[in-house]
């Protein structure tokens, strides 16, 4: 199992480099307004909260949710001049129903939710996202919790991981990977990123033309997606963002591969045809061409927001 990662000088990524996801867009159809209440259940960097701060005024109240310790230290740090009133919770979003009654918030006018990772976490190897450098095979949000991406490599059958692998990154060559990894894995642990990345590469036929994605990106995801609950997660807080929201509050997801974004399609679905919220757009809201240009991350991102009818 890897243990919690402490951060030396030479580990730390600059995170103002994070360019947050079509902020215009958030903004336009969350539409912040002076003295309001948001929450932002990914706080991550900040990027959007900084910018409903501004719209709500100072008057106006943020909780700022994150899971991954690092990421709402800097936050914090980004929001000081903000902090008279913001609330910095170290939680999954999934707690957000606990956490608003922890402070006696009943409703809230806007819930932002982010579902990408960021270009803090990504670019820094030693939390083990990026299948581009190598670094342990960790790949937990939250660096408290107890399960990594090593525990699930070296330890689930062939069978889980060929499930886990299909289920959660739709791998073509499930079968053939999770052979792969066990049998490497009886030689001797698979530790790093680039290991995990190789026996991927090694395992999948190849066919002489150029890959859009690289090999192992599915297998990456799959496992980052198993170890953080992810799918699971995003189907239970939806529920709870949209009974704390107040009547036209609106909620915001912006999700970045089509697994989060089916989940995000139909529960949207099923309370629009209870007729408790109005989903604000047919389509999901896909980031202009000028913004994937100075940010290629943004390319895969789909927003989708609703508002409380009743």
């Amino acid at each position: 199992m890897i243990k919690n990662i402490m951060m030396t000088p030479a580990d730390k990524i600059d995170p103002y480099q994070h360019l947050p996801v079509m902020v215009e867009e958030v903004l336009s159809y969350l539409a912040p307004k002076e003295n309001e209440v948001f929450v932002d259940g990914t706080l991550g960097m900040a990027g959007h909260s900084i910018r409903i701060l501004e719209k709500i005024g100072s008057k106006g109240l943020l909780v700022g949710m994150d899971r991954d310790e690092q990421s709402l230290s800097i936050a914090r740090e980004r929001l000081q001049e903000f902090a008279h009133q913001c609330h910095f919770v170290h939680k999954d979003f999934r707690y957000i129903d606990e956490v608003l009654a922890d402070l006696n918030i009943q409703k809230v006018d806007g819930i932002l939710l982010d579902l990408g990772i960021s270009s803090f976490q990504l670019d820094n190897p030693r939390r083990g996202f990026s299948l581009r450098s190598s670094g342990p095979l960790d790949m937990r949000m939250d660096q408290n919790a107890a399960i990594s991406a090593y525990d699930l490599v070296n330890s689930l059958s062939e069978k889980e991981i060929a499930a886990i692998l299909k289920e959660f990154g739709e791998e073509r060559w499930a079968g053939r990977i999770a052979r792969g990894i066990v049998s490497e894995r009886s030689k001797r642990p698979i530790e790093n990123t680039d290991e995990l990345s190789d026996i991927v590469v090694r395992s999948v036929p190849f066919h002489g033309k150029p890959q859009r994605l690289h090999p192992a990106t599915r297998t990456f995801q799959a496992f980052r997606i198993a170890v953080n609950h992810e799918l699971e997660t995003l189907d239970i807080v939806i529920d709870k963002c949209v009974s704390h929201l107040r009547p036209k509050g609106r909620l915001g997801i912006i999700s970045f591969h089509s697994l989060e974004d089916r989940i995000v399609k139909n529960k949207f679905k099923m309370f629009q045809r209870a007729g408790i919220v109005e989903p604000l757009v047919k389509k999901p809201i896909r980031p202009t061409d000028e913004e994937v240009e100075i940010n290629p991350r943004a390319r895969s991102a789909r927003f989708r927001v609703l508002e409380r009818n009743v």
